[in-house]
């Protein structure tokens, strides 16, 4: 049966196939979930990322786990957010899209999301979390591997948008 977890914790001790990372468009780490990421997977993440000289905001690349218990770390750089008449609800659906589509093609049966976009790139949360539980959810509904998807919320706040959202 598939579903959708919420819970508070740390992404990069999630014990799933694949986590994704909000990176930025250059893939070669930065402030947050990013940052995180980088530190927790080692240095052979820095390598494996700077093979694909970035990648557009919306899209997806996928790396090893490395360092991390996830066997796969998709990288997906999340919009940000400029008041909203920027494509933006539309480029954050495709972060979650895109990254589910490649860890289907991997084989991954679970996946975990942190709240892309809504850090340091100021995507509202109570907009975001809706488009990211939807566009879960409307993948799921035909996925052929895929099968649980836990939303990885760092903080109290994110959580409990996330949970209402739910």
């Amino acid at each position: 049966m598939k579903k959708i977890n919420v819970v508070q914790g740390d992404i990069t001790r999630a014990q799933v196939d694949a986590i994704v990372n909000a990176a930025n468009t250059t893939l070669m780490g930065g402030g947050g979930v990013d940052g995180a990421i980088h530190r927790a997977a080692g240095p052979g993440l820095y390598l494996a990322c700077r093979k694909f000289n970035g990648c557009p905001t919306g899209e997806a690349r996928i790396t090893s786990g490395f360092n991390l218990p996830a066997r796969y770390i998709i990288h997906t750089p999340g919009p940000i957010w400029h008041g909203g008449d920027g494509n933006e609800r539309q480029l954050l659906t495709n972060s979650y899209r895109n990254s589910l589509r490649l860890a289907e093609e991997h084989g991954c049966r679970s996946v975990a999301f942190p709240s892309i976009s809504t850090g340091v790139y100021a995507f509202p949360l109570e907009l975001a979390a809706p488009i990211a539980l939807t566009t879960i959810r409307d993948f799921l509904d035909t996925a052929a591997v895929v099968e649980t998807v836990t939303m990885v919320c760092y903080d109290p706040q994110t959580l409990a948008a996330y949970r209402q959202a739910l």
